[in-house]
C-alpha cells in the first residue's frame, strides 16, 4: 500500500515538473518537437525527393530569365525607351566624371606622361580635408595611410579605390539626405520607401553585381552605379532616424516662434540630426568600399583587383598586401568621418581663440597645399610615388613563405580540424537540410517560423520559401543555409560568451571594443584571404571566414543587451544568494533575450553576405551559380535565379529573425529596422 502510494506520488510529481517545464518554455520544447520529428521523417526518407540538379543545368525558368536580361541589355544598350535613355545616360555621366577624376589624380591624360596631380598634391589635398572636417588629431592618421599606400606598392589603386568610394558616397547623400528628410516627415513617403531599403539592404553585396553588369556591361560604369545604389540605403534610413529622434519640445517652441517649414528644416531639425546624419554618411562610406572591391569581378577599378587576381593565382602574399591596403583605407575613413561627426562640438569648446587659431591654419595650409598641387603637376619626383622604401614586395613574399610553411607543417592539424568539423559537424546538418524531401524541410522551416515569429513570419517564410521551390534551385539554396546555419551557430555561441563578458565588465569591454570595431570595417571577402591560406578553398574556408565576418556585431549586440539588465535586478538575484553562473544563465541572459535574437538577425545576414562570396573558393551552392553567371554568358539565366534566391533566402531570415526579437520584446531602440550593413553606430553599440 506504502509502496504503490509512493510511486503514483513520485509520478504525479514528474509529470506535474515535465508541465512545468512546458509550461515555463512552450516555444523552446515546440522547436524541439519539430526538429525531432524532422529528423524521424529524414532518416527514411534521405535522398528522395530533393530537387537536386546538375551544375550545367539550365530549366525553363533560367531559360526565362536568360532571355529577359538579353533583352534589358539590348534596350539599354539601344536607348529605345525613355527610362534606358534616363538611366544610361546618368551611368555615362557618372563614367565620364570618374575617368576625369582619374586623369586629375592616377591615369595620365593623353599626351601627357603622368597624372595632372602627383602623390604630393594628392596628400597635401588628403591632409587640408581632413584638417577641415575633422582636425588635427585625423591628419596624423591619414597623411601616413596615404604614405602606407604608396610603400605598399598600391597607390594608384588604393586611390582608385577612394576615389569611386568618395565618389559614389557624395551622389549617394546628395540623393539620400533628402529623401530621409522626406521620410521623415512623410508616413507615406516612409511607407512606400522602408520595404524597398529592407530589401535592399538584406540583399548579399555580391547580388548586386549580375543585374548591374547585364545592364551596363563590364567596367568602371557599372562598378561606380552598383556602388552608388549600394551605398544609398543607410544615409536615407540613418537621415530619417535622425530627424525623428530631435526633441519635440525643442520644435514646439519652434513653431510656437512662427517659424515655417523650411527654416525649422534648416535651422533646427537639421542641426540637431547633424551628429546622426554625419553616421549615416559614416555608414554610407563603409558601404561603398566594401562594394567598390567586390566590384572588381566586373572590371571595376581599384584594391580589388589585386586582391581576387592573387585569390584566383593562389598568391595569397598579393591578396595580403592589397587587403591590408582595403582595411587601411577602411580605418582611415571610418576614423575620419567619426571625428567628423563630434567636430562641431569640440569647435564650440575651443573659444573664438581656437576658431582664430584654426582659420590661421587652414589658410596656411590651403596654401601649403597649392604649392605641393602645383609641384607635383610639374614635377616628376613629386609626381611618381617613389620606389623606395618597398615594403610590399617583402611583406608579400614573407606572407607566401608563411603560408608554405603552415602548409607543410600543420597541413594535417587544419586538415584534422577541417575534416572532424566538416564529418561532424557539417555534413550531418547538411544531409537533414538538404537531403531531406523538400516538402518535408519546407513544412519544418514554416513550422519553425511560426514557432518563432509567429503568423506574419509564417506567411513571409511561405512567400519565400514558394519563390524558392519555382526559380528551380531548391537543393543549392539548401545547401547555402546549411552553411549559413552552421556558421551562425558559431557565431551566436561566441557572441555570447564575449558579448557576456563584455556586458560585465568594463575592463574586458575596453580592451575587446577596439577589436570589434576594426572588424566592422574590413570589407567582406578580406577575412577569406588569411582562412584560404590555413585551409585553402573548401566550404569550411567560407564558414569560417563568414564567422570572422559577423562575430563584431553580434558581439556587440549581446553585450549591449548584457549590460542592459537593471541593476536593481542584479541586486535582487544577488540578495538571494545566487551565484554568477546562476546570475547570468537565470536573469541576464533571459532579460536579454531581444538582444540575442537580434544578433542572431545580424549575424545570419552578416554570415549570408560572407557564404556567398565563399562561392569563389569552394563553398558551392547559390554563390557558385552566381560566379558561374559572371563566368559564362550562357548561365546567366541560373545566375540571376540564384541571385534572387539569395535575396529570398535573406529575407525568409530576416522576418523570422526580426518577429522573433519582436516577440522577446526587443529594446524599443531596436524596433525600428537596423542598416543591415556595417555597424549601426548610431543604436548606441559603439
Amino acid at each position: 500500500m506504502s509502496t504503490a502510494t509512493t510511486t503514483a506520488a513520485a509520478r504525479i510529481r514528474n509529470e506535474s515538473r515535465v508541465a512545468a517545464m512546458l509550461r515555463a518554455r512552450p516555444r523552446l520544447w515546440a522547436l524541439l518537437a519539430v526538429v525531432v520529428v524532422w529528423i524521424v521523417v529524414w532518416s527514411v526518407t534521405e535522398g528522395m525527393h530533393t530537387l537536386e540538379i546538375s551544375t550545367s543545368t539550365r530549366t525553363d525558368v533560367h531559360g526565362w530569365l536568360q532571355d529577359l536580361s538579353e533583352s534589358v541589355a539590348e534596350a539599354f544598350s539601344a536607348q529605345s525607351n525613355a527610362i534606358a535613355r534616363v538611366v544610361s545616360g546618368f551611368a555615362d555621366a557618372m563614367d565620364s566624371i570618374f575617368t576625369w577624376l582619374q586623369h586629375l589624380f592616377t591615369v595620365a591624360p593623353y599626351p601627357r606622361p603622368l597624372p595632372q596631380i602627383g602623390w604630393l598634391g594628392t596628400i597635401a589635398i588628403a591632409a587640408l580635408v581632413t584638417f577641415a572636417i575633422a582636425g588635427w588629431r585625423m591628419v596624423l592618421l591619414v597623411v601616413p595611410s596615404f604614405f602606407l599606400f604608396g610603400f605598399l606598392g598600391y597607390w594608384t589603386d588604393s586611390v582608385d579605390t577612394l576615389l569611386i568610394t568618395l565618389f559614389s558616397v557624395l551622389i549617394a547623400c546628395v540623393a539620400g539626405i533628402p529623401l530621409g528628410v522626406w521620410m521623415a516627415h512623410s508616413k507615406a513617403v516612409s511607407a512606400i520607401v522602408t520595404p524597398i531599403l529592407d530589401v535592399m539592404q538584406t540583399m548579399p553585396s555580391f547580388v548586386y553585381l549580375l543585374p548591374f553588369s547585364i545592364l551596363f556591361g563590364i567596367g568602371p560604369a557599372a562598378a561606380i552605379m552598383v556602388t552608388l545604389v549600394y551605398a544609398t540605403p543607410p544615409v536615407i534610413r540613418i537621415s530619417a532616424h535622425g530627424l525623428r529622434t530631435v526633441n519635440s519640445g525643442v520644435l514646439e517652441a519652434t513653431d510656437s516662434l512662427g517659424q515655417g517649414r523650411l527654416q525649422r528644416l534648416v535651422k533646427v531639425e537639421l542641426p540637431l540630426a547633424k551628429r546622426t546624419i554625419i553616421v549615416g554618411v559614416n555608414q554610407t562610406i563603409m558601404a561603398a568600399l566594401a562594394m567598390a572591391t567586390i566590384a572588381a569581378y566586373i572590371n571595376g577599378p581599384g584594391l580589388g583587383q589585386p586582391v581576387i587576381d592573387g585569390l584566383k593565382r593562389g598568391q595569397f602574399g598579393t591578396s595580403f598586401v592589397a587587403g591590408l591596403c582595403i582595411v587601411i583605407a577602411a580605418v582611415m575613413l571610418d576614423r575620419t568621418t567619426t571625428a567628423a561627426s563630434v567636430r562641431s562640438e569640440q569647435a564650440r569648446r575651443a573659444g573664438d581663440r581656437g576658431r582664430r587659431l584654426r582659420r590661421m591654419v587652414l589658410a596656411a595650409g590651403t596654401v601649403g597645399t597649392l604649392i605641393a598641387v602645383y609641384l607635383s603637376h610639374v614635377q616628376v619626383w613629386a609626381n611618381e610615388f617613389p620606389a623606395n622604401p618597398d615594403l610590399g614586395t617583402p611583406l608579400r613574399n614573407a606572407v607566401d613563405d608563411f603560408g608554405d610553411w603552415l602548409r607543410t607543417n600543420l597541413s594535417s592539424f587544419t586538415a584534422s580540424i577541417q575534416n572532424n568539423f566538416t564529418e561532424w559537424f557539417l555534413n550531418p546538418v547538411q544531409s537533414l537540410v538538404a537531403e531531406s524531401p523538400w516538402f518535408v524541410t519546407a513544412v519544418a522551416i514554416l513550422l519553425i517560423a511560426a514557432i518563432v515569429g509567429g503568423v506574419r513570419a509564417l506567411v513571409a517564410t511561405a512567400v519565400c520559401l514558394a519563390g524558392i521551390y519555382l526559380l528551380d534551385l531548391w537543393y543549392n539554396a539548401m545547401v547555402t543555409l546549411t552553411s549559413v546555419l552552421v556558421a551562425t551557430a558559431i557565431v551566436v555561441v561566441i557572441a555570447v560568451v564575449l558579448g557576456v563578458a563584455m556586458g560585465r565588465s568594463i575592463g574586458v569591454d575596453r580592451a575587446v571594443r577596439p577589436l570589434l570595431d576594426a572588424g566592422q570595417t574590413i570589407p567582406p571577402f578580406v577575412p577569406l584571404i588569411p582562412v584560404l591560406i590555413l585551409f585553402g578553398p573548401n566550404r569550411f574556408t567560407a564558414i569560417i571566414a563568414a564567422v570572422i565576418y559577423a562575430v563584431p556585431i553580434a558581439t556587440k549586440l549581446v553585450a549591449d543587451g548584457i549590460r542592459g539588465v537593471s541593476p536593481e535586478t542584479l541586486e535582487a538575484s544577488r540578495s538571494t544568494g545566487a551565484s554568477r553562473w546562476q546570475e547570468i544563465t537565470k536573469v541576464q541572459l533571459p532579460m536579454a533575450r531581444g538582444s540575442l535574437l537580434l544578433a542572431t538577425n545580424q549575424g545570419l545576414l552578416y554570415v549570408l553576405s560572407m557564404v556567398v562570396i565563399g562561392g569563389m573558393v569552394g563553398a558551392g551552392g547559390l554563390g557558385f551559380d552566381i560566379v558561374k553567371g559572371f563566368r559564362q554568358s550562357e548561365y546567366v539565366g541560373r545566375g540571376l535565379a540564384a541571385g534572387i534566391t539569395i535575396v529570398l533566402l535573406g529575407i525568409m531570415l530576416d522576418r523570422i529573425t526580426t518577429y522573433g526579437a519582436a516577440r522577446a520584446g526587443a529594446s524599443s531602440t531596436w524596433q525600428q529596422k537596423k542598416p543591415l550593413l556595417r555597424r549601426p553606430a548610431w543604436a548606441g553599440l559603439r
